[in-house]
């Protein structure tokens, strides 16, 4: 497939991210996508996205993941992003906080056909953490 295509995958996929309408995941990523790097519990392709991204808008209603740099070829498309928001929600078993947050990641899908079939991604958890003031992590 085309750089164009793929990216017009990754923008839908995007859209999904930060609109809420998961629905899009059923189109642009692949029933047997491979997650290299999975969250505990998430299952393969569409309904794992759409189970990670739901848990992760609970938590941060007003979520935003911002495009920072992108580099694409015929088959994959890597990106770093931002991501933005306040946890207004429960976040792996810790109360709301209230706070905000902004990390930086990085992702690199892999697209057959128009859909991503692979993904490697890398976000800034630790980071994540501080900043909401989980109580397990260290802060100097």
């Amino acid at each position: 497939m085309s750089k164009e295509t793929n990216a017009a995958a990754l923008g839908k996929f995007a859209e999904a991210v930060n609109t809420g309408n998961y629905e899009l995941f059923r189109d642009v990523v692949a029933s047997d996508c491979v997650e290299h790097d999975p969250a505990p519990g998430q299952v393969p392709g569409p309904d794992g996205y759409r189970s990670l991204f739901t848990e992760m808008r609970r938590a941060f209603p007003d979520m935003k993941v911002e495009l920072a740099a992108l580099v694409a070829d015929e088959e994959a498309i890597a990106f770093a992003y931002t991501f933005t928001g306040t946890q207004d929600g429960p976040l792996m078993g810790i109360a709301p906080t209230g706070k905000k947050v902004k990390i930086r990641g990085l992702q690199i899908s892999k697209f057959r056909d128009g859909k991503m079939v692979e993904r490697w991604g890398s976000s800034d958890q630790l980071g994540m953490l501080q900043q909401i003031g989980a109580s397990a992590i260290p802060r100097s």
